[in-house]
Formats: C-alpha cells, sequence, structure tokens
C-alpha cells in the first residue's frame, strides 16, 4: 500500500514527539496561589485540597524559595482573616498591617526578584462572605468598587507587582487603574480576572478561605457559565480599562471561552485552574482511578494549548518538580 502522508512518522519516538511538539509545559509559565494565615510554623492542611496547605508567614517563605529553586517565580496570595476582623466595609483589607500586606512585604524582603500577585476582593473580609458590600440584601457595585480600589492600593504600598481583582464588579479595573496612578503607582500591573463564572468548582476554595457567601450565591455579578460572547465583552472593557493580563476562571471547563479570547486580544491571558479541578483530580488519584502526573500534566497542556499564556494552578510546585525531573 503506497501512502503519501504518514502521520505517525511524527510520533514514532519520545524523541520526535518532543521535537515537533506544538505545546511546552514550563515552570515559569506557572502562578502559584498561596493561602496565608496568622501565627508562627504553621502549615494547616486543607482537607478538601489534599497537599495543599494554608501557611504561616515564615512557612510563606519556605513555600516561595522552594518554588523558585523549581523555576516557578509567580505566587498569588490570598489572605484567611480571622471572623473578628471581618465586616460589610471592608475595612481589615485597608489595615497597613493586615496580614495580606505583612505577607506582601515578607516576601518582598526575603525574595525580591519574586513576582508577587494578590487577590483584590471583599470576601475574604466579609461578614457576608460576599465580593463586595452589602446593602439591603444587594450586592451594590459602585461602593464596592471604591473600596477595591483603595485596597489595590494598599497592597501596592506593600510591594505587589500586580493586584489581581477577583470581584467581577462593572467598572473596577478603571477605578484601580486611575488610583493607582494618581499614587505614583505607575508600574504596578494589573491582572484582572476578567472572565470569571459563577461556578460549583469553586467549593475546596472556600474551605480554605472560610470565605462561602452567608445568603444566596454569586450569580448577580460572576458570569453565567452558559455564556461565552459576554466574556469577551468583559475581557475588551478590562484591557481599555487598564488591565495588563486578563484571567478566564475557571480553566478546564471553559477551555472555549480561552480559545476564543485568544483570538480576540494580544495581551496576556492567564487560566485559573481552580480549586474543585486541582480536587477532582486528586480524588480520582486517590482511589486509584487515574495515574495522577499523567492527568496533572495532560490537564495544564490542554489549558496552554487552548490559549494561556500562564496558568494559575495548585499544581505548580508538583507540575514544575515532575517537569524538572523528565526534563
Amino acid at each position: 500500500m503506497f501512502l503519501s502522508k504518514r502521520y505517525r512518522i511524527l510520533r514514532r519516538s519520545p524523541a520526535i514527539r518532543s521535537m515537533v511538539a506544538e505545546t511546552r509545559l514550563h515552570p515559569e509559565q506557572f502562578i502559584a496561589p498561596l493561602f496565608v494565615v496568622e501565627g508562627n510554623d504553621v502549615r494547616e492542611p486543607i482537607p478538601s485540597m489534599p497537599d495543599y496547605f494554608r501557611l504561616s508567614l515564615d512557612e510563606l517563605v519556605r513555600e516561595a524559595k522552594e518554588l523558585w529553586s523549581l523555576g516557578v517565580k509567580s505566587v498569588l496570595l490570598f489572605a484567611k482573616v480571622p471572623d473578628d476582623l471581618k465586616d460589610n466595609t471592608g475595612k481589615e483589607a485597608l489595615n497597613p498591617n493586615g496580614l495580606m500586606q505583612r505577607a506582601i512585604r515578607t516576601l518582598k524582603n526575603n525574595l525580591p526578584d519574586l513576582c508577587v500577585m494578590t487577590d483584590v476582593a471583599l470576601d475574604p473580609y466579609s461578614s457576608y462572605g460576599h465580593d463586595g458590600i452589602v446593602e439591603n440584601g444587594e450586592i451594590v457595585n459602585d461602593p464596592t468598587v471604591e473600596v477595591l480600589a483603595k485596597m489595590s492600593v494598599s497592597h501596592a504600598e506593600a510591594g505587589a507587582d500586580f493586584v489581581a481583582p477577583s470581584d467581577m464588579m462593572d467598572g473596577r479595573i478603571g477605578a484601580i487603574r486611575q488610583a493607582l496612578e494618581e499614587h505614583g503607582f505607575h508600574l504596578t500591573g494589573i491582572m484582572a480576572y476578567s472572565a470569571k463564572y459563577a461556578s460549583c468548582f469553586y467549593g475546596p476554595f472556600r474551605d480554605a478561605l472560610d470565605s462561602a457567601p452567608g445568603f444566596g450565591d454569586k450569580k448577580t455579578y460572576q458570569m453565567d457559565y452558559a455564556n461565552s460572547r459576554e466574556a469577551i465583552k468583559e475581557v475588551l472593557q478590562d484591557i481599555e480599562e487598564g488591565a495588563d493580563i486578563v484571567m478566564v476562571k475557571p480553566a478546564v471547563a471553559y477551555l472555549d471561552v480561552i480559545h476564543a479570547v485568544k483570538q480576540q486580544v494580544w495581551v496576556p491571558i492567564s487560566a485559573y485552574h481552580v480549586s474543585g479541578e486541582y480536587a477532582m483530580i486528586k480524588a480520582a488519584a486517590m482511589q486509584g482511578w487515574l495515574d495522577e502526573s499523567k492527568a496533572m500534566l495532560e490537564v495544564l497542556t490542554s489549558i496552554r494549548r487552548a490559549g494561556a499564556d500562564l496558568i494559575a494552578t495548585y499544581f505548580a510546585k508538583q507540575a514544575a518538580r515532575l517537569l524538572q525531573e523528565i526534563a
């Protein structure tokens, strides 16, 4: 039998497959989300996120140094705020000596070249567990945006390289950019959660920060998972308002959205491989239903293949170590 094209030729050995691979994973493409808590020598397991931990500041530094040694040079910080500091105004979010601000300074003092990104939203600080201020049962937009802008400036003052608004309030990117400019933080970047969907896959994350909504849900501000064109509108608006990086969240169930955004924009695109997506692989692997390492790399590669330039993932350290071993 004569065949003019035999595509299996390019698949016949690991060396050939690697040579012609269209998509590559590298640790520098990963952003490692890290949960920070008060205390010393704290490395507290998160039951719904196997092999992941809440970290005190000293442990945070150790973790960041290990990530750096593996080639992961960006982290995304989340603070677990004690209940007695939560209210409906986000007051603690603006505390210059708050946990988030101290975490930023601690990392920059110990690893000056580390790219430190910070979550900007009110849910960890809210007595209601919502991303904004609540008035008469409604999450109000404009008063929330005012607090988010001040919060972003506070993070910039502490040394953050990027602020990452995850709240999905309308107009917050423009307000944050204006506030940063007015306070002289011309080089502080914004990684906007531009297409953040109201997803069930955030459950373990909310356990990690004790930030589940106290009433209702987040569907009045996070996106409807039935929509994709809406994501393009949100992304383009955030870029127009000053976003340096745009994000799609979650990742695996939204590969089509990542791809669609990639066709429309020229700024870097990040995707958040969220806690539920992480936990599913961990749980299936614990049952012996799949190979954890293979599933991890296949999923992360799929996110890159869809068009993500950066991936925020709880597998950052594990994947980086594995990539180092097989290099």
